[in-house]
């Protein structure tokens, strides 16, 4: 196993630059398929949310699989590769499954301990093995990657640590206030149908607002998520799907508006809200000037290292420098609030320009990030990560474990070949045997050969599942003489298993 993991993150750059660097589908399918065609790698995924983007990769050549991969995501992501080193971390092997365990238990996330991530990497597998990019590495590390995150929701309160985006969103908006309360009886405009955008819907369904109005540029998923919140027994909300076109009087009669869609452009813009609004866009008011100190990582491993070892990244984190940085920072809008927005989406769908409309309230990812920076951790959350430690192990001893099965597979089939000849040589020369005997006997030469084999298989299946090995598949395929292409069929074949990485 050479898994290795490229990616940047909100912990290691800021918005601006995942804004900048995010992937639409389509580019996120030429990146696997471009990572495949590369020399050193021989499996690939990609895992891009709005808070990151990580490809990972089976590769037979550490510092080459580093150099491809991080070119590979600068050409794909549009941000120049000198522009993006300093952004990025890198993992390898145990340390890349340790990074991806502990991501999928939501210890990564911008909240801590939100689930809505394994949705996204159950997305991210299944785009791999459509393209038939993911083999059996990383089909088995994604399959592990959503046991051990559905096991730490389940047995530790990790759910507890912090909240959903979406809930962590409108608690912002909230502004101190109970979000049931503050939201009650409130019209909602939720721009976008996908997961995000759904699970926004559901939220502010249950959180008590009157109406939400879901817009989308395919109506029929519009009006499949109006279906769903219909349906919903714990809601009573009014709920109706418009078309895009219909966004901008739908502004003049919402009080909440959540986006969250693919665009690469803005959906709202400053102009159209504050013409929903009848107000005009006022002037800039003055920002408040914070001072920063980050650590400038000179090259990638240094920026890992930096990653590793718990440093998060301040939203204003504008590359490499060595004293402190003036960070301007939007002010909002002051007054009562006549509309509440939260921006989803990345790259952001709503216009920074929006703080400065009077009666408008901004929450978007940037904001998020900044109002996480702090969250308490939960005493859960070093359950989790005790969790994520023992889950590596295990993973670590099962690959070894099943990198030495092809070979065991063939000496088995080797040895039952010979019993085969034996048996067909013995009937040549005892033509005479009848029925039972003859089984009798082939069930003997079986059997001896089994208990021959079944210690010393046995044996190194235990030493291949311990560090380093994995050379005792080598030193079996050269005791028994065993045809490497036999071998590499078996693994093709178990590879090649219709059920196989199916949860």
């Amino acid at each position: 196993m050479s898994l290795l993991v490229v990616g940047l993150s909100h912990r290691s750059a800021p918005v601006s630059v995942l804004e900048r660097a995010s992937l639409a589908a389509d580019t996120q399918a030429k990146l696997l398929q471009d990572t495949l065609a590369a020399e050193p790698a021989t499996e690939a995924a990609v895992l891009a949310t709005c808070n990151r983007i990580e490809l990972y990769a089976d590769v037979d050549k550490f510092h080459a699989g580093v150099a491809e991969l991080s070119t590979l995501l600068a050409q794909h992501s549009g941000v120049g590769l000198e522009e993006l080193t300093p952004y990025l971390y890198v993992h390898y092997e145990d340390r890349a499954v340790h990074h991806l365990f502990s991501v999928a238990c939501g210890l990564d996330s911008m909240v801590v301990g939100e689930g809505q991530i394994l949705g996204q990497i159950k997305d991210a597998l299944a785009r791999g093995q459509e393209l038939h990019t993911a083999g059996r590495l990383l089909n088995d590390l994604f399959q592990q990657a959503l046991r051990v995150g559905k096991r730490a929701h389940s047995e530790t309160g990790i759910d507890r640590a912090g909240q959903s985006l979406v809930t962590f969103g409108l608690q912002q908006l909230a502004a101190g206030a109970d979000p049931a309360l503050w939201a009650g009886g409130k019209r909602a405009l939720v721009i976008g149908a996908g997961s995000m955008s759904s699970l926004a819907a559901a939220t502010l369904a249950r959180t008590g607002v009157a109406e939400i109005v879901v817009a989308n540029r395919t109506r029929a998923r519009a009006d499949r998520l109006v279906e769903i919140l219909q349906q919903g027994d714990d809601t009573a909300v009014r709920a109706r799907a418009v078309e895009m076109s219909a966004v901008g009087d739908e502004l003049t009669r919402a009080d909440i508006v959540v986006s969250c869609t693919g665009s690469t452009g803005l959906v709202l813009t400053a102009d159209a809200l504050a013409d929903a609004l009848g107000v005009t866009l006022d002037a800039a008011p003055e920002a408040p000037v914070v001072t920063a100190a980050t650590p400038a990582p000179d090259d990638v491993d240094q920026h890992a290292a930096w990653v590793e070892n718990g440093s998060t990244a301040s939203a204003a984190y504008a590359g490499p420098v060595t004293a402190p940085r003036r960070v301007t920072v939007p002010a909002q809008s002051t007054g009562p609030v006549r509309l509440a927005l939260l921006d989803l989406a990345m790259p952001r769908d709503i216009d920074g320009a929006a703080h400065r409309i009077a009666g408008v309230r901004l929450v978007d990812i940037e904001s998020l990030a900044e109002a996480s920076a702090d969250a308490p951790m939960a005493a859960d959350v070093d359950r989790v990560r005790t969790i994520v430690s023992d889950e590596v192990a295990a993973f670590g001893a099962a690959q070894r474990a099943a990198h030495v099965a092809p070979t065991v597979v063939a000496l088995r089939t080797m040895a039952a070949d010979v019993v085969a000849g034996e048996i067909a040589r013995l009937d040549g020369r005892l033509p005479d045997l009848d029925e039972k005997q003859r089984a009798e006997i082939t069930q003997t030469v079986r059997r001896v050969v089994d208990k021959l084999l079944h210690a010393p298989t046995v044996r190194v299946k235990q030493l291949a599942s311990e560090p380093g090995g994995a050379g005792y598949a080598d030193a079996l395929r050269e005791l028994f003489d065993l045809d490497p292409q036999t071998v590499a069929a078996v693994s093709r074949a178990d590879l090649n298993d219709p059920n196989r990485g199916r949860s």
